[in-house]
């Protein structure tokens, strides 16, 4: 066998790496940029370039329907709820009892001006007989003035207590029966704010009571946009399931702005949605005109959470872009953000297309 010694073995070594350089370039020659990137050829597609359209400047929120007649039920008196005799849904009848207060107390301060009223009143009779027995004694001239001024004095002070009696035992009472809470109105109740168990304090909200009668939806409105709605300006109410979206108009606006949202309060005729207190409502309001990029509703595609659109370069190659949308007009959507004028989307045919895929022709028209 041959022996190659240390100098014979870097040699070979070094012809062995030329032939297989050599060979990789034989093999590599030919191939070009388009021939390393195979790309789906696309067909049966439809291609337009975006251009700006002048379309309704849209404000978009969320309200609720409100009623125009909600009644605060209050407490008048303190002192622990026994019982809670309605529900949230309930629908109660003017003067129906809703719930009931610990009375005792009351219940004893009424008592006891009843007593005082009734002695009171036996005290008024008794000065009225002795003046009557007086006044008799006095025209015959059995009695002087000053003892006939005396009797008659007695007897206006027992009036005045009696009065005077009469008037707690009626105040005592009446704060008895403010431990029995009443209805107000007829109506349903909305919303109940205390249980059994709880302490009622006077003044202090205990259930809501909804008049039937007329809506209107509420919404808090961007403080930007103040001087832009006015009362009449057409608005659009949709309501998810209860179907297409409902024209309507602005009732009402309130200037005042929440200095912590900075929002202010429009208030907007319920037209065609259902007259439901609390109900969910998506709002459109045009509050002037603008510039906008649109595509058709058709050229969106939707790819998990993210919406975007194929665009196709002047080479012919396809990209999936993501975008921002905005308001909708008429089957196409406004774009905020990842187009530009000018630039070719595909508006037909997008269930074929392909990102990185390049057009047949292999050039956008």
């Amino acid at each position: 066998m041959m022996r190659l010694n240390h100098r014979g073995l870097k040699t070979f070594c070094a012809l062995a790496a030329a032939v297989l350089f050599t060979a990789l370039c034989a093999a590599c020659q030919g191939k070009g940029p388009e021939e390393a990137v195979k790309r789906p050829v696309v067909e049966g597609i439809k291609i337009a370039a975006v251009a700006p359209s002048v379309v309704d400047d849209v404000y978009e929120t969320t309200g609720n329907v409100r009623s125009d007649r909600e009644s605060l039920v209050a407490s008048r008196a303190m002192g622990v709820v026994t019982s809670v005799l309605v529900q949230e849904g309930d629908r109660v009848k003017a003067g129906q009892l809703l719930l009931t207060i610990d009375d005792r107390d009351a219940a004893q301060r009424a008592q006891a001006a009843a007593m005082a009223l009734e002695s009171a009143k036996q005290n008024k009779l008794l000065q009225e007989t002795t003046w009557q027995r007086y006044k008799n004694l006095f025209d015959e001239k059995a009695l002087s003035r000053q003892e006939m001024d005396q009797i008659t004095t007695q007897k206006n002070v027992a009036q005045a207590e009696y009065e005077r009696a009469k008037a707690m035992a009626e105040e005592a009472r009446t704060y008895q029966s403010f431990t029995s809470v009443r209805a107000p109105v007829s109506g349903k109740v909305t919303q109940k704010r205390i249980d059994a168990g709880s302490m009622a304090s006077p003044g202090l909200p205990l259930l809501v009571i909804e008049e039937s009668g007329s809506f209107y939806v509420e919404a808090a409105v961007d403080e930007r946009l103040r001087d832009k709605i006015k009362p009449g300006m057409e608005a659009e109410l949709v309501v998810d399931g209860a179907g297409g979206p409902q024209r309507t108009t602005v009732r009402q606006v309130l200037t005042t702005i929440d200095p912590l949202s900075r929002t202010f309060i429009v208030k907007i005729t319920p037209g065609g949605i259902p007259a439901r207190s609390g109900l969910f409502v998506r709002i459109r309001i045009s509050v002037g005109r603008k510039e906008a990029i649109l595509v058709p509703a058709g050229a969106l595609v939707q790819k998990g959470q993210l919406t975007g659109v194929y665009t196709v370069d002047e080479r012919g190659i396809i990209t999936y872009r993501l975008v921002r949308t905005g308001a909708t007009f008429a089957g196409s959507t406004e774009i905020l953000s990842g187009l530009a004028a000018g630039d070719r989307v595909i508006v037909e045919g997008v269930e074929r297309a392909e990102d990185g895929g390049v057009l047949a022709g292999g050039k956008a028209p």
